[in-house]
């Protein structure tokens, strides 16, 4: 080769080795631009990734809080259940494992299928919950057998518990286990164990109660397997909630009534519900482990619907107790005066319509305080027939009758009070016969008693209170408490004067239609006023063979009503009284409202002796408290 060549083959390689070397120069130079940039710059975001995959956050249940009575009482209890937990990705045969545990711990066929729904529609690594409150016995077997029960776990969480049960029940409600439907919308639902609630209280103040859930980190492979817990914070238990209801009161009073009837005690002063009573009630306790298809059926198949709480959402004619509120709309109408007297024959005749009053044989001349005194029913047929059905359910309104009271308890109806537009609205035509029948409380009228008490409040207060049931929120009073948190009715006090002055008549003076309700002489006097509402209409043949209402079924006797308030010289307690089919206001609902206000009397008044069952709501502790897992009118 001759030196030309030689000179030209190093030239070659020269440049293809400066090349190369361009090219490496390049290739590292690009791998260090990119490690500087993923490790300067985007090194935290990739290292957030990594730990993101390697470390799961798990929610974890917080204890439900409780509910109190207003003396602290607890109503609402959290009480530990020991239960049974399957992971689906611990088992190898997920079949296997529960033929075996059904073995040690029988499972009914709706058990399984439960189970193995749940299995499906949680992720593998979810526990779901196989059997709770499991007795000593049982437990005993599955841990002596563990080894053969493989993604078996015993947990201990906590459920629900009510000790005044049925007393309480449409009070405070109950809590269940969420429904399917609900599980997407809130990843704090597939939990064990988790309930919500579901009527009441418990449901109105759901949010509050439940509390806010705690978290667990756990180190988790590829595939979601758990390696260890790295960290855990519990969750923020759900406060504490105070309600304005007297358990023993409630419990007293309900012991007093019977099947169909209804009573609401209500603070005059501020509208805070004293007790809230109704008959036939069941068991919320029943609802925390899952009630039987058969229990289900016979309640709701019922015909004295226990699950229906009638103080909220039974609706009844109010009747003649309806008469002091067409009495105020007339004086505020001018329409008549307080000394005018209206003379009763017995029956008020408007054109070919005769409209009979219930003193057959009539009242004589009767002003106003007289009418309500002996219930007349002529004077406030002519009271209505000369202002209109409008100014009626105008004053209706502002006593709080036909209106959205806005109480906690999620259902609770308004009531109807019926207008003349609403008439026409369906198409027919409103006559004065029925405004004369609706100025005795008849016709369309549909109230609650709930309603009639916050109406008998208003009365005696002069003030537009509000009905409730929340005093205290974790400890810190909510808004109504006081009797100056609510507006006055804007009418005038010598027409409000009257009408108590009448209510008192009705039950202290000689000829009242409630004489029968007086309080005992120490406890001072009480104000009322009776009502009788027919549920099937009587025919002039009855009346002339001189029908008796005794006679009939007990189911087409008319329903009997009674609100009072007390003491009548400084109002502290409203109430009202229905007893469905009781016949008779003065003789069935008068004396039972008296009973009542005796005991309310007895142990709420400032004097009163504290009751022996009395407790303070930290004297009692909480077992899941710092737990993890949680006729005559």
């Amino acid at each position: 080769m001759s030196k030309r060549d030689e000179e030209r083959r190093r030239g070659v390689f020269t440049r293809r080795a400066l090349l190369l070397g361009a090219g490496q120069l390049g290739l590292f130079g690009f791998l260090g631009y990119r490690l500087q940039k993923l490790a300067l710059e985007e090194g935290d975001r990739y290292a957030t990734l990594a730990e993101e995959n390697r470390v799961s956050t798990r929610l974890i249940a917080p204890p439900r809080g409780r509910i109190l009575d207003r003396a602290g009482r607890v109503v609402a209890a959290n009480d530990l259940n020991w239960r049974v937990l399957l992971t689906a990705e611990q088992a190898e045969d997920v079949g296997a494992t529960l033929e075996t545990f059904g073995r040690l711990v029988p499972l009914t066929e709706a058990e399984r299928a439960r189970i193995e729904r749940d299995i499906r529609r949680r992720r593998r690594f979810v526990p779901v919950v196989v059997r709770e409150f499991l007795s000593w016995e049982e437990m005993a077997r599955i841990e002596v057998n563990a080894p053969d029960l493989p993604g078996i776990s015993v947990d201990v969480g906590t459920t629900r518990h009510y000790p005044y049960a049925e007393h309480l029940a449409h009070v405070v409600g109950y809590v269940a286990p969420p429904a399917d439907t609900e599980d997407d919308d809130d990843p704090l639902l597939l939990l064990p164990g988790i309930r919500l609630g579901r009527s009441g209280i418990e449901r109105h103040h759901d949010r509050v109660l439940r509390g806010r859930a705690g978290t667990v980190q756990m180190e988790v492979n590829a595939v979601g397997r758990v390696i260890r817990e790295l960290d855990r914070r519990e969750g923020v238990r759900g406060q504490d909630l105070q309600v304005s209801v007297d358990a023993a009161l409630q419990k007293a009073v309900r012991g007093r009534i019977g099947e169909g009837t209804s009573v609401v005690v209500l603070d005059a002063r501020n509208g805070e519900v004293l007790a809230m009573a109704s008959q036939p009630s069941f068991d919320p306790n029943l609802f925390s482990s899952g009630i039987s298809a058969a229990q289900w059926r016979e309640w709701t198949r019922s015909r004295a619907t226990p699950l229906i709480n009638k103080t909220t959402n039974g609706l009844y004619a109010p009747g003649s107790t309806f008469k002091m509120v067409v009495g105020l709309a007339a004086l505020e109408a001018r329409v008549v005066t307080p000394a005018e007297r209206i003379v009763c024959p017995g029956h008020y005749d408007l054109g070919d319509s005769r409209f009979h009053c219930w003193q057959r044989r009539g009242h004589g001349g009767m002003d106003l305080r007289a009418a309500l005194k002996h219930s007349c029913d002529v004077y406030f047929y002519e009271a209505a027939r000369r202002m209109g059905i409008d100014r009626i359910a105008a004053m209706a309104k502002r006593l709080g009758l036909g209106v959205d009271l806005e109480l906690e308890l999620p259902g609770t109806r308004p009531g109807f009070v019926p207008t003349r537009e609403w008439r026409t609205r369906q198409g027919k035509a409103w006559n004065l016969g029925d405004t004369v029948v609706h100025g005795i409380g008849q016709g369309f009228y549909q109230l609650t008693p709930l309603s009639l008490a916050t109406m008998t409040a208003r009365l005696a207060t002069g003030r537009a209170v509000q009905p409730h049931l929340t005093r205290a929120i974790g400890g810190q009073p909510v808004r109504g408490v006081r009797a100056e948190d609510w507006p006055g009715l804007g009418l005038p006090e010598r027409d409000l004067r009257l009408v108590r002055e009448a209510m008192w008549a009705v039950v202290n003076e000689e000829g009242g239609t409630a004489r029968v309700a007086r309080l005992p002489a120490a406890l001072g006097a009480m104000a009322g006023k009776t009502g009788t509402t027919q549920v099937r209409r009587v025919s002039r043949e009855q009346r002339e063979r001189g029908f008796r209402v005794e006679t009939l079924p007990r189911e087409w006797r008319p329903h009997a009503l009674f609100v009072a308030f007390a003491p009548y010289e400084n109002p502290q307690y409203a109430l009202s009284v229905v007893v469905e089919h009781g016949t008779s206001g003065s003789g069935a609902a008068a004396p039972l409202a008296r009973e009542v206000m005796v005991e309310v009397m007895n142990r709420l008044r400032p004097d009163a002796p504290p009751p022996p069952d009395r407790q303070a709501a930290a004297a009692i502790p909480d077992p899941a408290a710092g737990h993890g897992q949680e006729r005559r009118r």
